[in-house]
């Protein structure tokens, strides 16, 4: 859903974007939020030998942290509410490419818990393989609980 046909999203993707680049982590790895749109996300970053393994495929740890952000991310546009990671399961094979892209989307909306599942790509010669696919819990916060929490990032 594009933002003009939901102008109740375009302050929420305003938040977002705006949370995602306080993330020190995200800037850490260089990864882009590439795509936002109600109930979706999508997060990108590049290859760069430091986010390598010894025989040159991404690191597993990248692909869970895309997984984890994008999740949560796409979670938090569905009800415009702060979100958590609760749990996840992710199913991976080697990622060797120029570029590794994680699109997740809800499948369950929730008050408390959403459902979230999402698959990553690895980009190579332009050509997209999948190699890691996840299904997650998030807990949707209320917002006087998130802003009791401490932001470490402001």
């Amino acid at each position: 859903m594009r933002n003009e046909a939901d102008p109740e999203f375009a302050p929420i993707s305003e938040r977002i974007h705006a949370n995602v680049g306080r993330q020190g982590f995200m800037n850490l790895v260089g990864a882009e939020l590439s795509e936002l749109s109600r109930g979706t996300c999508t997060i990108a970053v590049d290859r760069r030998p430091e986010l390598l393994q010894q025989h040159g495929f991404f690191h597993g740890g990248v692909t869970a942290f895309l997984v984890d952000n994008a999740t949560t991310i796409a979670a938090a546009t569905s009800r415009g509410q702060p979100a958590l990671t609760a749990e996840y399961k992710l199913n991976l094979s080697p990622a060797v490419g120029e570029r590794l892209i994680c699109r997740a989307r809800v499948i369950k909306p929730g008050r408390q818990v959403s459902v979230v599942a999402a698959d990553v790509f690895c980009v190579s010669d332009g050509v997209e393989k999948h190699t890691a696919t996840a299904l997650a819990s998030i807990a949707m916060l209320s917002e006087d609980v998130a802003a009791k929490t401490k932001n470490p990032a402001a």
